[in-house]
């Protein structure tokens, strides 16, 4: 529709969307059609001219065709791409799968009330809040987006730390026992690479032949994407000679997960929720700080991207914030 006769039959309707579909809509009632004609070519002009009275058209993409977009570009590249595009399928799905112009930071917030309330776990919710911030972050760089980051306004859910649980040394020599008692012995010998090196139980589990050499393993396709090689004892080396040299396939190890499972259930362990295996990393990198252990040095045996994540077990350390035994007032008092 352009210029029509009023449906009042009092004078000249113009309806027009100028930007075309998606553009704003123009709509005024003229006496004669020569005032309403001289009123579209006019508009046409103003809008040609002058970008301010052209507003910008509507961005009609759902939000699960930019998560594709993003995924085409960028996502399919990433070690856990394929995942990441499903888990963000989802969220579209939950989300109501909305158009990128209606999208807003409310939706997401009001959206993760909601899944909060459920029950979900606030972990979830900042791992989802994260994925779909550096979707939009991505298609800004490559040009996909060319307005502010929806996401940006809103905050991650504050989440207070974790006990960082470890095994004590006896606790150590029973879970070891308790493994050994098992059928599947490959448990042992992996529980003992964790525990040496901080591994983690895939890390250890998936080891192959090539990874043990020159007295070290060489850790590769981390969660990090980064390799590292650490030293072994040569008690430890002398215990992995035998699976090495039978090793028909590559790999070391059977997958020993449950078998582990089993072991902390006879050694009657009570562990955090979460921390099954991980417990054997984090005891490794406790024990490793607790006996004078470099924290930068850590820092590379674990493998972390950033030294934020290493020091988490720095109050382990023997001299820790010892200043304040001698530095508090108190003991200043005391000296005088």
């Amino acid at each position: 529709m352009a210029i029509c006769k009023s449906p009042s039959g009092s004078g000249w309707l113009v309806d027009i969307q100028p930007g075309g579909r998606g553009s704003k809509r123009y709509r005024k009632t003229l006496p004669t059609k020569a005032e309403a004609l001289a009123y579209e070519a006019w508009l046409k002009t103003k809008i040609t001219q002058s970008p301010e009275w052209a507003p910008a058209r509507r961005d009609l993409r759902r939000l699960s065709e930019l998560v594709d977009t993003w995924f085409d570009h960028h996502g399919r590249n990433l070690r856990a791409g394929i995942n990441t595009h499903s888990r963000l399928k989802h969220l579209c799905v939950a989300l109501g799968d909305p158009t990128a112009d209606k999208f807003t930071a409310e939706m997401f917030s009001e959206y993760r009330r909601k899944r909060q309330a459920a029950g979900i776990s606030a972990n979830n919710l900042n791992r989802e809040h994260a994925y779909l911030r550096a979707v939009f972050n991505e298609l800004g760089r490559i040009g996909q987006w060319k307005t502010e980051n929806p996401m940006a306004a809103v905050r991650q859910i504050k989440i207070s730390e974790r006990e960082l649980s470890y095994l004590s040394i006896e606790q150590i020599k029973t879970i070891l026992e308790a493994l050994a008692q098992g059928k599947n012995g490959d448990a042992v010998l992996i529980a003992q690479i964790c525990l040496s090196t901080g591994a983690r139980w895939s890390e250890a589990e998936e080891l192959k032949v090539s990874q043990v050499r020159d007295g070290q393993i060489h850790f590769t396709g981390t969660k990090s994407g980064k390799n590292r090689s650490v030293p072994i004892s040569e008690k430890l080396l002398a215990e992995l000679m035998p699976v090495i040299v039978v090793s028909r396939t590559g790999r070391l190890f059977k997958y020993a997960y449950s078998a582990f499972r089993e072991g902390v259930e006879r050694a009657g362990l009570q562990l955090p929720k979460g921390q099954l295996t991980h417990v054997l990393r984090h005891t490794f990198a406790s024990h490793f700080t607790m006996n004078g252990g470099n924290i930068l040095v850590l820092q590379k045996l674990l493998g972390h991207s950033s030294l934020a994540m290493t020091m988490r077990y720095a109050h382990l350390a023997p001299d820790h914030l010892q200043e304040a035994k001698t530095l508090n007032p108190l003991a200043r008092l005391t000296v005088r």
